[in-house]
């Protein structure tokens, strides 16, 4: 019998992948270890007979004995951005915990050329990265390009005023959804490829802002322009509208990545896990149509 841990699993990736090992991967819910630093909040997973297990990533100690008799584990980069320098500690602590617990597989959720990317949190995914490579575990890396459900976030405010305002220029980025990289992970925890392999993950075009916002106003019935501004401008307006300090240099600064060109990437790589399509913008535009005009 293999076990599979997935971290994180009481976020809305790691809900997926559970998900997807059962129903895509055909794997037995005896077989699948959820972890998360709160378990109570798994009470639905573990009544279809899936184990919970207490998995802190400020806890070391406490990863060791969550990982013990574990397979493959799934690290699902945490959501630590606030605090300069926790990000990275605690996924160094998950990789230190696998090595101690006798994991024989790492899958990790990175993100698209994090060696130069201008995305504030790219350091944390490079230093993992490295970690993992450094632990002489086998290892998997996916990383997951710039999630289409992000634009669920803003499009609803932009969609209201009639203008989204950004710094993307004439930038494009390939956007995958969240559920299709839990799909690739699942597939990938399930049966991963034998050495070490990263795979990228994106949708299946790669597109301007221009693009984006007509297909954001297609699905949600009303018009949207862009503004193209600064770097400056943005962050100026996204302080203004009382976002934290670290989403908005994260949000400026993803815009000003997809700008230098570094989202703008289109591979094969999910349909080689998967075995078939990613969904494209415009389909998965149209299943939010709620959350777009709500």
């Amino acid at each position: 019998m293999t076990k599979l841990l997935v971290t994180g699993a009481a976020g809305k990736l790691g809900r997926a992948v559970l998900h997807h090992l059962m129903e895509t991967g055909g794997i037995t819910p005896g077989d699948i270890v959820a972890a998360s630093r709160d378990t109570k909040k798994l009470a639905d997973v573990a009544s279809k007979g899936i184990e919970t297990r207490i998995a802190d990533f400020d806890d070391e100690a406490g990863l060791v004995k969550a990982f013990t008799d574990v397979d493959r584990v799934l690290i699902i980069s945490t959501d630590e951005l606030a605090t300069p320098g926790k990000r990275i500690a605690q996924h160094k602590a998950a990789v230190s915990a696998a090595v101690k617990a006798g994991v024989r597989h790492i899958v990790y959720t990175s993100m698209p050329n994090p060696d130069k990317s201008l995305v504030s949190f790219a350091p944390d995914h490079l230093g993992t990265e490295e970690a993992i490579k450094a632990s002489g575990i086998p290892y998997t890396i996916l990383r997951n390009s710039w999630y289409a459900d992000n634009y669920l976030m803003g499009m609803p405010h932009n969609l209201q005023v009639g203008t989204w305002y950004t710094a993307m220029g004439a930038g494009k980025v390939s956007n995958i959804t969240r559920d299709d990289c839990a799909r690739a992970a699942a597939a990938v925890l399930a049966n991963p490829p034998a050495g070490n392999r990263i795979f990228t993950l994106t949708g299946p075009e790669s597109l301007s802002a221009d693009e984006i916002a007509a297909r954001v106003a297609n699905a949600a019935g009303k018009p949207l322009e862009v503004a193209n501004v600064t770097d400056e401008q943005l962050t100026h307006g996204l302080t203004g509208a009382g976002l934290p300090g670290f989403v908005v240099q994260m949000l400026a600064s993803a815009d000003a990545n997809i700008r230098a060109g570094n989202f703008d990437l289109v591979t094969d790589d999910f349909e080689k896990l998967t075995g078939r399509k990613p969904q494209n913008l415009t389909a998965y535009l149209e299943t939010q149509k709620a959350a777009l005009t709500g």
